[in-house]
């Protein structure tokens, strides 16, 4: 992998991860109130659904980053001879590198997300405050509970949105960026309840969120190569 492939990597990475969780940031307060034990209106409802933002400007970045850059490199390192290389095996690469990108990127992700999603169901503490709290009360273990069912959350969805993310870039129109042509698409193959799927913020997080992230990333690493 060449220094500007990295560095393309890494810039487009964390731009499309500051794209998504700062764009869709309001949608995923509202996700974790509703999954909130103390419920959603004890929890702030929809009050200050920026709260925890802090958290995630932080580590969106860095988190988008590390990802894209263990992705094209073991993408690259896989692909440099041997099996991996044969044409029909390259799905298999991209779900081992989009596996591996996840392991390294929730070494970052899962300590914003603990923090983020405490001061969002929890209006009467700052980020600040709280990150000092889960340290002095928990440590720094406490900021990577749930790591591993995070993971195991993050990479199925990984190895079927990425190997399908590079076959789409061979040239469709939906790969092109027509994006009136891909809502007309959806609107044919699926009707008016097609382009509203996932209406559920979870859901609607990930379809949305998977648009800005890649097509971000894709636009930025074009324009820096």
């Amino acid at each position: 992998m060449e220094r500007r492939e990295f560095v393309a990597s890494l810039v487009a990475g964390g731009c499309a991860g500051m794209c998504v969780d700062l764009t869709l940031f309001p949608l995923d307060t509202i996700k974790t109130r509703l999954q909130s034990q103390q419920g959603f209106y004890k929890a702030g409802g929809f009050r200050g659904i920026y709260a925890g933002v802090p958290s995630a400007a932080v580590g969106s970045f860095p988190n988008a980053a590390a990802f894209f850059v263990t992705y094209e490199y073991t993408k690259a390192l896989l692909g440099t001879g041997g099996v991996f290389a044969l044409p029909h095996v390259a799905p298999v690469t991209h779900m081992l590198a989009a596996s591996l990108g996840e392991v390294v990127a929730c070494l970052i992700r899962v300590p914003t997300e603990v923090v983020k999603q405490r001061a969002q169901a929890s209006l009467s503490s700052s980020t600040y405050n709280i990150l000092l709290a889960t340290l002095r009360e928990e440590g720094v273990r406490g900021l990577y509970r749930g790591y591993g069912s995070t993971v195991l959350r993050e990479i199925p969805f990984s190895l079927v949105q990425f190997p399908l993310w590079e076959y789409l870039k061979a040239g469709s129109t939906t790969a092109s960026g027509n994006i009136p042509l891909v809502l007309y698409d959806v609107w044919r193959s699926r009707g008016i309840a097609g382009l509203f799927a996932g209406s559920i913020p979870r859901m609607t997080f990930i379809s949305v969120g998977g648009f800005i992230f890649l097509g971000a990333y894709e636009k930025v690493r074009r324009t820096l190569l």
